[in-house]
């Protein structure tokens, strides 16, 4: 049974054989579940934590105070 994926940009999980797997120069795997968050991450390099629509919205970076 194939597990369901989280994507990079927004945190929803969404299920196998669907989204856009993008791997950098440097190997990270970065899983997009909708065209949206992948324009969103790599085109227009925009901040998840400032978009309502993403579940990150609003949660602080770990190890800064």
């Amino acid at each position: 049974m194939p597990k369901n994926r989280k994507c990079s940009f927004c945190g929803n999980e969404f299920p196998a054989g669907t989204g856009m797997m993008y791997v950098k120069n440097d190997s990270t795997i970065l899983w997009f579940c909708a065209g949206k968050c992948k324009k969103s991450s790599l085109q227009f390099h925009r901040d998840a934590r400032k978009l309502k629509w993403t579940t990150y919205f609003g949660k602080e970076e770990k190890g800064k105070a």
